[in-house]
């Protein structure tokens, strides 16, 4: 939205995407503050899951999904913080790469094929981020996106309908609600935007797609991480941190000497 009235540190706003927030509303420094300080929660939680990942053994595979998240999530702190142009791809392109990742993880155990499919996703990444900073794809981009995440659906489910175990079930139930509300605080922020900034209180509907999308990424991580477990016969369970929080503890075949 339109710049408030305290002066810019970043100066003039270059971004082709401004959210339904007030522009440098509470410091010079921050151009949108609540979707800055709303990636907060989602750099803990990537925090989390990578110290499980590390503490238990897991394949690194999980290990660079959860840095990756924490990527993203310092990325569009940055670009939200400045709205420049040449920022707005350290929130973009993590995206891109992030859902990669996702895709790697999901197909990669029946790849028959073990180094065509990173290499592949590998260049990918590269071309996309090389084409989309001299490109300012806008419309693109966000159908990009979406036909990347459509591709991941297939082989979650899959996943889904294989496993018995119902709190490992309710991961997967928990990653679909948090995506779909987060979702629709997107869709709201962005069609509403007009009416929201005439609002008293404006809800932040894209400081709360943020959030809802940290715990989306560490749920579906989580279930990944348990599914991975159950292949390689780890004997997984989901436990919780500080009573609320789910991650996978696994007992791994002790080697025989």
């Amino acid at each position: 939205m339109a710049d408030s009235m305290v002066s810019s540190f970043w100066g003039p706003v270059t971004s082709t995407t401004e959210l339904c927030e007030e522009n440098y509303a509470h410091s010079s420094y921050i151009a949108e503050f609540y979707n800055t300080v709303s990636n907060v929660p989602c750099v803990f939680l990537a925090l989390v899951g990578l110290v499980n990942a590390l503490r238990q053994g897991f394949e690194k595979r999980f290990s660079v999904l959860h840095i990756s998240n924490m990527i993203l999530a310092i990325g569009s702190m940055i670009f939200h913080a400045t709205l420049q142009h040449v920022l707005q791809q350290s929130d973009e392109t993590p995206m891109v790469w992030e859902i990669l990742l996702y895709l790697y993880v999901l197909y990669s155990p029946d790849w028959h094929y073990r180094s065509t499919m990173p290499t592949f996703l590998f260049l990918y990444g590269a071309a996309f981020a090389v084409v989309h900073f001299l490109v300012r794809f806008q419309v693109v981009f966000k159908l990009h996106y979406v036909g990347l995440c459509l591709l991941c659906i297939p082989r979650m489910y899959k996943y889904y309908i294989q496993t018995k175990d119902m709190a490992a079930k309710r991961l997967a139930k928990l990653w679909v609600l948090t995506l779909s509300l987060a979702t629709l605080c997107w869709l709201f922020d962005r069609m509403f935007c007009k009416k929201l900034s005439h609002w008293y209180v404006n809800p932040q509907g894209h400081a709360w797609w943020h959030i809802l999308m940290g715990f989306n990424s560490y749920f579906a991580n989580t279930f990944l991480m348990f599914c991975r477990a159950q292949q390689r016969g780890w004997e997984p369970k989901i436990t919780h941190l500080f009573g609320f929080l789910p991650y996978v503890q696994i007992q791994k075949p002790q080697k025989r000497e």
